[in-house]
């Protein structure tokens, strides 16, 4: 074991330097975080005794990570996006704000500007033969329990092989296939007709994979369906419905389910539920009614901003 340093004068100085708290120029935030950052590291290079040779492989582990662009899966892979979740249940705890339906982490895979439709639409072009219908509707309500009319409801899902629109490898989707923004009717209702959609798993010749099977975890999601959801004098709802009887509903390597986002999923074959609907076959339902939040101080305070596709 080498010899302990990391309290020495000398690399504490070190750091202030490496970290331009030193130097006048540049943003004292990102100082402030790369010292925190590097001082973390140089500890738990010193407490693990990590080797130059682990060092390196892990310099080449986030090239291999970027490369295959991967950042994002691997984020809520490690529990990270569920951390910021968990903060922001506790700062609303801490102000008595009180939340309806639960948030739960966006995922890499949205893509700003899809289609709007009025109250109800089709999500899925039809293009997937394997799928089988599913109708999916709720009423948004607002802080107050009644409910919202104009409330904006962005979906987005993956198909039968667990591809989304935009980031298929196949190539087979047309843009925005399974992706719509749906404005909630005079009544607050939204409503649409896609495919029950299926998990997926991490690219497994890739470095997210590679790690997790370090960590002797797999890296499945169960199928699910996702949600922005928006209105006037409400914080954003970013949250997912799990579907019911995946059997992964409960082993997300995404940590992802939550009490409350796992509604029944009901299959309907009877003839009066499927003229009811204007279809030729039997289908799915799900029930799925959406409760926000108000804004706190007339501001939303947990919004979040990051890179996202737009197309």
């Amino acid at each position: 074991m080498s010899a302990p340093i990391f309290n020495t004068p000398d690399v504490q100085d070190f750091l202030r330097l490496a970290s331009g708290l030193n130097q006048d120029g540049g943003n004292p935030r990102t100082k402030q975080i790369i010292h925190r950052i590097l001082s973390d590291l140089f500890k738990a290079i010193e407490d693990l005794d990590i080797t130059s040779d682990e060092y390196w492989a892990g310099v080449a582990y986030l090239n291999q990570l970027g490369a295959r662009g991967e950042a994002g899966l691997l984020s809520p892979g490690l529990g990270l996006d569920r951390y910021f979740d968990m903060r922001m249940d506790a700062e609303d705890a801490a102000l008595g704000v009180a939340n309806g339906t639960p948030r739960t982490i966006e995922g890499p895979l949205y893509v700003a500007g899809a289609p709007v439709v009025q109250g109800h639409g089709r999500l899925d072009d039809g293009s997937d033969t394997a799928g089988h219908t599913l109708i999916m509707h709720g009423t948004v309500y607002g802080a107050d329990g009644q409910p919202v009319p104009g409330a904006q409801v962005e979906v987005w899902h993956a198909n039968t092989k667990g591809f989304y629109s935009h980031f298929d490898p196949t190539g087979e989707q047309k843009p925005f296939n399974m992706r719509r923004t749906i404005i909630a009717d005079a009544q607050g209702r939204y409503k649409f007709q896609s495919i029950v959609p299926m998990g997926y798993g991490c690219p497994p010749d890739g470095p997210t994979q590679a790690l997790l099977n370090q960590l002797g975890r797999h890296g499945n999601r169960p199928a699910h369906i996702h949600f922005f959801v928006t209105a006037d004098g409400h914080r954003k709802l970013t949250t997912q419905i799990n579907i019911d009887g995946d059997p992964l509903v409960y082993d997300d390597f995404a940590y992802a389910t939550r009490e409350g986002l796992v509604p029944p999923l009901t299959e309907h074959s009877d003839e009066a539920s499927i003229r009811a609907q204007g279809l030729s076959g039997p289908f799915a339902e799900i029930v799925f009614d959406i409760t926000l939040s108000a804004l706190v101080g007339g501001v939303d305070n947990q919004i979040v901003e990051r890179p996202r596709l737009a197309a």
